[in-house]
């Protein structure tokens, strides 16, 4: 557990030093071509990136963020399991005092989930369509770090 509580300092201390988005694809969902796609933006546009890889838990997802000093945490769910995956992610980050962190995502997610994910606390969902540049005008927008 201490290697838990270390994270936990690491993740609420401000740091100049490049912007970091894990991005994760959550659950049985074995699509992940978006996710890569934006994953490829974001490191375009000089944003680090973490990626996790298919088939994680949110535990899984929660930990890499903390451990990696993420500032976002981006999920892709094509699943239908969203609105379940979306809440244990902020869930865990409340646990483990790392509500800082913003959680965004995209994926096949409907406008009335998708209104629902944002009043739990998810910052943006992003449907098919969007351009890749939205994504990254959004993490540069919410981002606190300074290049």
């Amino acid at each position: 557990m201490n290697a838990g509580s270390a994270a936990q300092d690491t993740a609420s201390t401000p740091h100049a030093g490049p912007v970091r988005v894990v991005i994760a694809k959550p659950g049985l969902d074995g699509h992940d071509r978006g996710a890569k796609v934006i994953a490829r933006a974001l490191r375009d546009a000089g944003i680090e990136v973490i990626y996790t890889g298919l088939h994680q838990t949110p535990a899984q997802v929660v930990d890499t963020a903390i451990q990696e000093d993420a500032d976002f945490i981006g999920l892709s769910i094509l699943s239908g399991a969203h609105l379940t995956l979306f809440t244990e992610v902020l869930r865990l980050l409340g646990e483990r005092d790392a509500t800082d962190i913003v959680v965004f995502g995209g994926g096949i997610i409907p406008t009335e989930d998708a209104d629902q994910l944002r009043a739990i606390g998810v910052a943006e969902v992003f449907g098919p369509g969007t351009p890749t540049m939205a994504v990254v005008d959004f993490v540069r927008t919410r981002s606190v770090r300074q290049d």
